[in-house]
């Protein structure tokens, strides 16, 4: 509802500055008029006082007198109908204009600000609501607090309610506001020129005549939009108090335990000391197997905790009501959110631990959400004891319920080509530097941590050892997991899945990188602190490939094993300045220098191979010359 009242708020506020540009062309004409009545009748006394002068050649004047007192009469007579003309287009185009301006857009802008008001007293009150303590002794003052919130609620209800339509109001009127002091103009035109030259056109008598018509048909449909408005209005407000009152249907909420998503407003903890706690109430949704977060004003949301095969509990904190807790699969704690609803509570926690055991993924999720009814139901009630809280959050053994507990797709050997390559649902990353927990510190203006653990003092000693250092001007475009690396058709449909992720979810910021090839590894650097972002060993590097049609698509595939002896592969994908296969190329030849490198005179041959700077470097592809590439590079740029 907000996003679509940001629209029609967009709207409101070009009206407004379309209208105060009009409304300045408007009375600019009117003081061209005002300004030909003073000089008409300016010029009338001119002639008049030819008469009263005393030439010295006077003789043969008198005919020139009496034309200029007929010339005199005349625009006496033309000066009258300019002051009616002038009249005419006050009351006509620029009153209307001006009512429009100071009546139907400060009216909205009125009640956008009570909207806001009214939105902001009840965020006060629904914090004060959530602050509630749980203990009995305290049922005078939580009565009185969610009465609070009832109220407020109900008074955001009516101003957002006279707020849109007013906005849909001033769809109608806009229209009629853009025609009618045009119509008034015109017809002042029309009348001064027929009254003075008896001239006038009939087909622009039915023009007006039609214009007029058609001001009377928006008026009627305004009229009833306005009793359609007025008439839903009352039935909605007509409502039951108890649709306003938070938790109203405590003793026996109707709860949906089959939920695989879910959205709505919670409460996030957030710690910013070692003791201390702040909790700020946010827009949740499930999308997939991930848990998302939107801050108010944000355009897409962000990844706050991927749920898959993580486990959800109601825990006690802070002595709030109805606070629950995710942990991911290794045990490591996650977030703890708060539900203002015992419903919106066991709701949350339903969805969350259907959707942990990844049932959204099998042909028919509602038959397996069901059969894990009862799973969901043990989940809802609180843990206090220590000994319990030690049992659940047992890495070992949440793991081994989850193995157990998950439900496999039956028609997981049915892959496509394009599955085999990349399993379907697999999360997208936008922003090679957010962490799965620092959406939310992006939105504060929060530094962030490099999450790859690199020191701003890198070893100047062994950069200028390295034989191959290429430079690279890249902006990321996103990075995903894989599941091959044998051909480099995974890039492709990787880059395919990232484009179409950016479009959907109108994702357009892109961080812009240095990507340094060297001998060794492949570095990310910010442009403007020189901090490594980003490093991957070139043999972890297995497969790379430009964009068969765009050129300045480049991607590449890491593989890493970890101690454990799991492998992971992901690909990253990556718009760059130069041609894709540039880097391509500089790519393969720091790989073929890491295998020459165990062979002195294979390493010998490669730099024959290839021309050298003045210092012992590698030249790569400086076929142009400065001023060629600098052309080349401005238009890219531009492009």
């Amino acid at each position: 509802t907000r996003s679509l009242l940001s629209v029609f708020e967009e709207d409101a506020g070009t009206l407004t500055e379309y209208t105060n540009q009009l409304l300045q062309a408007m009375q600019r004409v009117y003081g061209a008029q005002n300004e030909m009545c003073l000089a008409t009748q300016q010029l009338s006394k001119q002639l008049l006082a030819y008469e009263k002068q005393h030439f010295a050649l006077g003789k043969g004047d008198e005919e020139v007198i009496s034309t200029l007192h007929y010339f005199s009469k005349v625009v006496d007579e033309l000066n009258i109908l300019h002051s009616e003309l002038a009249k005419q287009l006050a009351d006509t185009m620029v009153l209307p204009i001006i009512q429009f301006r100071e009546k139907d857009l400060t009216e909205v802008s009125t009640l956008k600000d009570l909207f806001g008001l009214a939105s902001n007293e009840h965020d006060v009150s629904m914090a004060k609501y959530s602050r509630l303590p749980k203990r009995k002794e305290n049922e005078k003052l939580k009565a009185e607090v969610a009465k609070e919130v009832a109220n407020a609620r109900r008074k955001q209800h009516l101003s957002s309610l006279q707020y849109y339509c007013a906005l849909n109001a001033l769809q109608y009127r806009k229209r009629v506001a853009m025609m009618e002091p045009m119509l008034g103009y015109t017809r002042g035109q029309i009348n001064f020129f027929k009254k003075g030259a008896e001239m006038f056109s009939k087909r622009m008598d039915s023009f007006l005549s039609s214009v007029s018509d058609m001001v009377q048909s928006i008026q009627g449909e305004l009229d009833a939009e306005a009793e359609k408005m007025r008439i839903s209005q009352q039935d909605l407000i007509a409502v039951n108090e108890s649709v306003y009152t938070p938790d109203s249907d405590v003793t026996s909420p109707a709860i949906n335990r089959n939920l695989i998503q879910k959205a709505g407003y919670l409460n996030l903890r957030n710690k910013t000391g070692l003791v201390t706690t702040t909790w700020e109430r946010l827009y949740f949704f499930t999308q997939g197997g991930n848990l998302m977060c939107q801050p108010r004003g944000a355009v897409a949301g962000g990844l706050i905790q991927d749920l898959d095969n993580c486990s959800v509990m109601a825990v006690d904190c802070e002595d709030r009501r109805y606070c629950f807790q995710i942990t991911t699969p290794t045990g490591k704690v996650g977030i703890t959110l708060q539900a203002e609803s015992k419903k919106e509570y066991e709701e949350w926690i339903c969805a969350i631990n259907n959707i942990s055991r990844q049932i959204y993924l099998t042909d028919d999720p509602e038959a397996a959400a069901i059969k894990l009814n009862q799973t969901a139901l043990q989940a809802v009630t609180p843990i206090t004891s220590l000994g319990k809280k030690h049992e659940v959050q047992n890495p070992s053994q949440t793991v081994k319920n989850m193995e157990n507990d998950k439900i496999i797709p039956s028609e997981s050997a049915g892959f496509q080509d394009s599955t085999q390559l990349i399993a379907p649902g697999t999360p997208i990353q936008f922003d090679i530097l957010l962490p799965a927990m620092e959406f939310l510190d992006q939105n504060r203006g929060g530094r962030r941590a490099n999450p790859f653990g690199e020191s701003e003092d890198s070893s100047k000693d062994e950069e200028e050892d390295l034989l191959l250092q290429q430079m690279f001007v890249v902006r990321f475009l996103g990075s995903m997991a894989v599941q091959s690396d044998k051909t480099s058709k995974v890039i492709y449909e990787a880059m395919r899945q990232v484009l179409a992720a950016r479009a959907i979810h109108n994702v357009f910021r892109m961080t812009e990188s240095h990507l340094m090839v060297t001998s060794k590894n492949l570095r990310l650097i910010d442009p403007q602190t020189q901090v490594t972002r980003a490093s991957f060993d070139l043999t972890t590097v297995t497969q790379f490939a430009a964009h068969q049609e765009n050129r300045r698509l480049i991607g590449f595939v890491i593989h890493l094993s970890d101690t454990l002896g799991e492998e992971s592969m992901s690909a990253y994908v990556f718009e760059s300045n130069t041609e894709g296969e540039k880097i391509c190329y500089a790519i393969s030849l720091g790989k073929e220098m890491i295998e020459a490198q165990k062979d002195p005179e294979a390493l010998a041959q490669l730099m024959k191979s290839v021309p050298l700077t003045n210092d012992g470097k590698f030249m790569l592809l400086n076929d142009m010359s400065e001023e060629d590439r600098t052309i080349h590079g401005g238009e890219e740029s531009e492009a």
